[in-house]
């Protein structure tokens, strides 16, 4: 017994699929650029504002966040068949 080969691989993910993991990246990789900085000049000045400023402690967070929830539906999206149109 043995499968004849249709010469066409069945892939668990498409190249749509390689596309959206890529571009989930690209949003977790945005999100870690929004938490860079803060540091003060001198080492005896602690800069309260700029180190806990919205976009470091807020932003960035829910961006890497959405960005993994990215990948997981990128993964999980089934390929179109050829016979749907969007």
């Amino acid at each position: 017994m043995s499968k004849k080969s249709t010469g066409k691989e069945n892939f668990a993910l498409t190249k749509e699929n390689y596309l959206l993991l890529v571009i989930g990246f690209a949003i977790i990789v945005l999100g870690f650029i929004l938490m860079i900085g803060g540091k003060s000049e001198d080492p005896n000045i602690f800069n309260e504002e700029e180190i806990f400023s919205f976009r470091r402690i807020t932003l960035a967070p829910m961006v890497v966040l959405g960005g993994f929830i990215f990948e997981i539906w990128a993964i999980m999206k089934k390929p179109r068949s050829n016979g749907d149109k969007e």
